[in-house]
This record gives structure tokens, sequence and C-alpha cells, in this order.
């Protein structure tokens, strides 16, 4: 017997349509070409497959075995079939990414370039200009993502959590606080803070650690490159707070300490901000995966150096 998905699909659609008039309409076939397939079938199986005396017209004890095999197997070919086709409609798109953390770029650019590899069609861009109003530029479509620690509530706006990070102290290893073990807001009010050039509310030391206990540096010194940082902290400069996956490489720095903030420490959580219709985009869904996993291949990467 030589069976077709569509045998099945005009069995399953003469037993839901109750006919071969209203199934043929459905199948976009005239009523004589889907009877001749009908009666093709049943001389392969050598059985009747209707009961063709009744009416609606029914399923014989045969017919409804191979409907049930129908039932089975078409929602699965059906669910593959509309899997291909939303790859290939998501093979060309757009991806413009925005972050709202500066230091984002060691951990972003790592993913887009595998992201690139296997997109090469989706036009890509990171749009670090407009950092400052990213959310409102995403709802009016200017951008297509927006990495964030700070998820506000918008309209057509859903957040998906990437991974938590534990915000950390560094200073020299000769700084008095070095040996304390741990930060208070109040141990930052006579140090120079060094800070990426961001708006202050989007800084964890000034959101989450500072503000809150209304405590101010005696000194706020912005720069851009975190090796840069990193070097005026180790000649005693200023202190930072940054991510433990920005730090973790430094571990083992002799002339740096990483100290918690506070004396628990403190989790935070990174979000990728997406318009709610773009979830359904493949590309999305393989963006979402990697940056998923890529701050752990980072971590993971600095501890087996």
């Amino acid at each position: 017997m030589h069976l077709e998905l569509r045998h099945l699909r005009s069995l399953r659609a003469i037993h839901d349509q109750g006919g071969l008039a209203r199934a043929a309409e459905v199948l976009n076939l005239t009523q004589s070409a889907l009877s001749h397939q009908i009666k093709a079938l049943e001389e392969q199986a050598g059985v009747e497959l209707f009961l063709r005396k009744t009416k609606p017209l029914r399923l014989s004890a045969a017919g409804m075995r191979l409907l049930r095999t129908a039932q089975q197997i078409l929602p699965l070919v059906e669910a593959a079939e509309a899997e291909f086709r939303a790859v290939e409609i998501g093979r060309a798109g757009r991806l413009h990414v925005a972050m709202e953390c500066h230091h984002c770029f060691d951990w972003l650019l790592p993913v887009l370039d595998q992201f690139r590899r296997a997109w090469p069609e989706v036009d890509l861009d990171i749009r670090s200009s407009l950092a400052l109003k990213a959310l409102p530029a995403l709802q009016r479509g200017q951008v297509d993502m927006v990495i964030s620690s700070d998820p506000d509530q918008m309209d057509g706006i859903t957040y998906q959590p990437l991974f938590d990070y534990a915000p950390m102290l560094v200073v020299a290893a000769t700084h008095p606080l070095a040996a304390k073990g741990h930060a208070e807001p109040a141990d930052l009010a006579a140090e120079t803070l060094i800070t990426y050039p961001m708006d202050r509310a989007r800084l964890d030391v000034f959101s989450q650690f500072l503000d809150p206990a209304g405590i101010e540096p005696a000194h706020v010194r912005q720069v851009e490159q975190t090796a840069i940082a990193l070097m005026l902290i180790a000649s005693g400069r200023g202190v930072a707070v940054m991510p433990d996956w920005v730090l973790r490489p430094q571990a083992g720095n002799p002339e740096l300490a990483l100290l918690p903030l506070g004396r628990k420490g403190m989790l935070r959580r990174l979000y990728a901000a997406l318009r709610s219709e773009d979830l359904q985009q493949p590309f999305m869904s393989h963006v979402l995966r990697l940056a998923r996993t890529e701050p752990v291949r980072m971590m993971r990467g600095a501890n087996s150096a």
C-alpha cells in the first residue's frame, strides 16, 4: 500500500467536514478529484474506508484506524512545516542592539560575532549612542533589543532574563578596604569613584548602593575603557564597581582586591528587552540562547586559565 500525506489529509478532511463536497472545498480540490483519490486508496488497501450509505458520510472500521494514524502523523508534519516556514521567513531581518551597561561590550561582542555567522542575512548593529534613551527607542522601533538590568514596565515590551551577576568593588591591593573584606556605602564617601560615562541612574553603584544610603563619593571620574579603569585603580587613583564576570580575570591580580557590596554581597539580573511581537522571530530565540551561555563560557574560561 502506497500511502501519501495527501491521502491522510483527505481522509481527515472528509471525516471533519462530514462529506466530500465540503472536504473538497477545504482541500482546494474538485469533488470528483477527491472521490477518485479515495477510490484509488481503497483499491490499494483492498478495503472500503467509508460507509457510503450513511449520511453524513462515516468512516468504516478500517477508515477509523487510518484516521488515527493521520491524527498522530499530520500534527507532527504540520509543526515541522510551520517551523521550516518560520525559519525561512526569519532568515532576513534586523537586530539593532542598544545597551544600558557600558561593560556589556566585553560580553556582547562575542555573542554577536557567533550570531552573525549563523544569520548572515540579518542586519546587525550596536546603537550605543542611544544608551540613555534605549527603552523609548525600542518602543518606537529604532532598535530591536535593549540590554538592561533595570526593567521598566512599558506597553508592548517584554523582558527576557539573561543571567545574574554580582557587582563588586575593586580597589588597589594596598587600600585599607582590602583588609576589611567587604564594602559599605559610607566607605566610598572619601573616595574617587571611577565609572563608565553613563547616566547615573543606570549605574548599580549609585542606584543600588550609594543613593539608597544617601552617600556621595568625594569625586567621580568617568573612564571609557575597563582596562584603563583597572590601571588607575591599581595605581591608587580611585575605586570602581564592576560586575563579577568582568572582574573574574583579575581574581589573581596581586595589585587589586575585589570586595562584595555589603556583608552578604549583592545580586543583580541582566535582561534583554524586546518588542513582544518580535519574540516569534527565529533569530531572536537564537541570539537569546547565545546571550545566556556566553557569560558562563567566559567565566569557565577564566577559571581554567
